[in-house]
């Protein structure tokens, strides 16, 4: 069984311009923005992004990577709204697709299942189908009630942040909750998951339980070593959401000028830059 040890940046070599890319997480919680980053770095552009929202969409936007986006939701949690999703939707400036969360994750199933659509509840009676008027009905052959068909959502890849992994792509949440980083996995041509650490097989189970273990191998196509490669979002246990940065980063979003310093500060060069950056920020504090 083959090593699928890589890094940030040969991850993003093998995406390319116009492809649909799912992002895990859940708002401001264990985001892969280590490979986020990476793509920033790139010339990647005209992305489908299809998300539970957070700082990953918002630097999306902001360096004009997105061309639509699927989401249930974009906060950065204790900051409601995320300031540059926000600039976004008020100038028009992405094509949105916005999914009652139930929806999205039917979406990403039926994908899973290799299914075109799976027939829901989840949205009746709500402007769902007002915003998506691309949806459609389905009357059920057991009785005849109408119900949404929610639409495959076929992934080109997948990018997600866990705990632990070994080079094989098992990989380990040790959190509190999974969010749906498995669904974005298996909907996805190819999925590629950023960890805290690496360690051997058998230390995967020593001391979390085999339910901890989300992706199996055979999900994977990639695994990348990214100590705090979820910051500013959080990685619990390993640490929370870095409040104080997130706050820095609202701040510079709603001016051209300080954006652009924060920009030149952690994110105009490679992921050890960023963490000299934001380890030399913390001290100062």
């Amino acid at each position: 069984m083959a090593n699928k040890q890589m890094s940030p940046d040969e991850v993003v070599s093998r995406l390319r311009s116009g492809m649909t890319i799912g992002i895990g997480g859940w708002g401001s919680r264990r985001k892969p923005m280590a490979l986020v980053r990476a793509i920033l770095r790139s010339d990647l552009t005209d992305l489908t992004i299809v998300t539970y929202g957070g700082p990953d969409v918002g630097l999306l936007l902001a360096a004009k990577k997105v061309r639509r986006l699927i989401y249930g939701f974009v906060s950065l949690d204790s900051i409601a709204l995320e300031p540059h999703f926000r600039a976004a939707r008020e100038t028009g400036s992405v094509e949105v697709s916005e999914y009652d969360e139930g929806m999205l994750r039917w979406a990403l199933y039926a994908a899973t299942c290799r299914l075109p659509f799976l027939p829901s509840r989840v949205g009746l009676g709500s402007d769902v189908l007002t915003v998506n008027p691309a949806l459609r009905m389905v009357a059920s052959p057991y009785g005849g009630e109408e119900l949404l068909a929610v639409p495959a959502l076929h992934l080109d890849a997948a990018l997600v942040h866990l705990n632990r992994a070994d080079v094989l792509g098992n990989a380990q949440y040790l959190g509190p909750d999974p969010y749906f980083d498995d669904l974005f996995c298996t909907a996805a041509e190819q999925a590629y998951v950023s960890v805290e650490r690496i360690v051997p097989t058998e230390e995967l189970t020593r001391d979390a339980p085999v339910q901890s273990l989300l992706l199996q191998r055979w999900m994977v196509h990639g695994v990348v070593e990214a100590p705090g490669g979820a910051h500013f979002t959080s990685c619990d246990p390993d640490y929370g959401r870095d409040e104080a940065f997130q706050r820095e980063y609202v701040q510079a979003a709603g001016d051209p000028q300080r954006w652009q310093a924060f920009y030149e500060r952690y994110l105009n060069g490679d992921e050890a830059a960023y963490r000299a950056a934001v380890e030399t920020r913390s001290v100062s504090a």
